[in-house]
């Protein structure tokens, strides 16, 4: 059946929880065991000490390791990606960080793509810098020799651990080629030490692009964004193939960074309504972009939507991509004053930072999400001061253009 089918039911026993329907919220901290032999092998494979066996399933230990709730989420959220297992995590940031954490170690070398969430570039330009950990950035418009030329004049593609890449590139919708980054994870894999392919997949959802079908070895989502959808909640997950995200589970197990039963339970909820959501988004976005490519006031829209046709952009839009998606950034006339100007005067689209939700949500990059990136970065990676970030959310499409409408009307 298809992932939208099963959200309803897939992974929950209704007989084990009185006959309820929806699952309960599982507000324990701690679970019985029924033998001590029990309790030893649920946490030998809590602790990476070993494989389970054939049928075996990870007991209830402790919430801080496992829960019904997190389970049942993340057996749905696999389905979606395809994916062997998912952890899930109390916020975007803690699953991004515990990925670099565990496939980066002080001396080695990460290779990510820029632009990329401010809070994602702090990290690595800042926390793991501190840690010894040493970074080189590519941007979109570097193909693959551009890339590899980048990493042998560096001296240290030897040290290579991690490739990590966000695509489309928030806030600019730029894209990075899948399948090329996994040709440079292979390129520079050594039989001691595999270079690993992490995608950000937030700006797509698992609706518009399936990473892990492109070579990615792990598939990361803020899953405050559309996975929740209703600006009620804040989490992450990271999806992938086992042995991988054994590592990440473990990882995870003593940092302690794991979504509480309640985070996911809303969670839960919100996936059975994830594809009309996010059809319906896209949808109206589709005809928003539309009308922002022809408004005087506006210099240039940046939305998948709007790729010209026969050029490579467009054709990797069309390889690994089913949807332009929801998310448009566009370059009003004049400066700062006028971007402030036109994100003040919206009345139905709300001035805040998120993407993905049931309401539209407008945005300065510059001086917002991406204010700790240094100005000639800015201005190198596209973000400059006349750029808005939108996301368009459920509202009807007539009554959003009447907004930007309005609003562009007293720039």
């Amino acid at each position: 059946m298809n992932p939208e089918s099963l959200m309803m039911t897939h992974g929950y026993k209704p007989e084990l929880s009185e006959g309820a329907i929806k699952p309960p919220v599982f507000q324990t901290s701690t679970f019985v065991f029924k033998t001590a032999e029990a309790g030893k092998a649920f946490f030998e494979v809590a602790y990476g000490l070993r494989e389970k066996a054939d049928q075996e399933e990870l007991g209830l230990i402790y919430s801080r390791i496992n829960n019904p709730n997190l389970e049942i989420l993340e057996d749905r959220l696999s389905l979606w990606d395809k994916a062997e297992q998912c952890a899930v995590f109390e916020s975007g940031m803690s699953a991004i960080s515990t990925v670099m954490l565990e496939f980066l170690k002080p001396g080695d070398l990460l290779l990510y793509s820029r632009p990329t969430y401010g809070g994602t570039d702090h990290f690595i330009n800042h926390f793991l810098k501190e840690i010894g950990v040493e970074a080189i950035g590519f941007r979109p418009d570097q193909d693959e020799a551009d890339i590899a030329k980048l990493l042998d004049e560096s001296g240290k593609a030897h040290k290579l651990s991690l490739i990590y890449i966000e695509t489309p590139a928030n806030p600019t919708n730029e894209l990075i080629d899948i399948a090329m980054c996994r040709r440079l994870a292979d390129r520079y894999s050594r039989s001691d030490k595999k270079v690993h392919l992490a995608t950000d997949n937030t700006y797509m959802g698992p609706l518009w692009c399936s990473p892990l079908e492109h070579g990615a070895d792990i598939v990361i989502y803020s899953a405050t964004k559309y996975l929740g959808g209703h600006s009620d909640l804040i989490a992450g997950a990271v999806l992938g193939y086992a042995a991988v995200m054994q590592r990440i589970k473990v990882l995870r197990t003593f940092l302690g960074n794991m979504a509480s039963p309640h985070t996911c339970w809303l969670l839960l909820r919100s996936l059975e309504t994830l594809k009309v959501r996010m059809e319906q988004q896209a949808h109206t976005a589709e005809r928003v972009a539309a009308y922002l490519k022809t408004h005087p006031k506006i210099l240039k829209v940046h939305y998948l939507g709007c790729l010209a046709e026969g050029s490579e952009a467009y054709a990797l839009y069309k390889r690994q991509y089913t949807s332009p998606g929801a998310m448009i950034a566009f370059e009003v006339k004049g400066k700062e004053a006028e971007a402030f100007k036109f994100l003040n005067s919206l009345k139905l689209v709300k001035l805040a930072v998120s993407l993905g939700s049931t309401e539209s949500l407008g945005q300065h990059p510059a001086t917002m999400t991406h204010v700790g990136l240094d100005p000639e970065m800015k201005e190198f990676m596209g973000i400059n001061e006349r750029l808005v970030r939108l996301s368009v959310g459920l509202e009807h499409e007539e009554d959003l253009i009447a907004d930007i409408e309005n609003a562009l009307s007293l720039v």
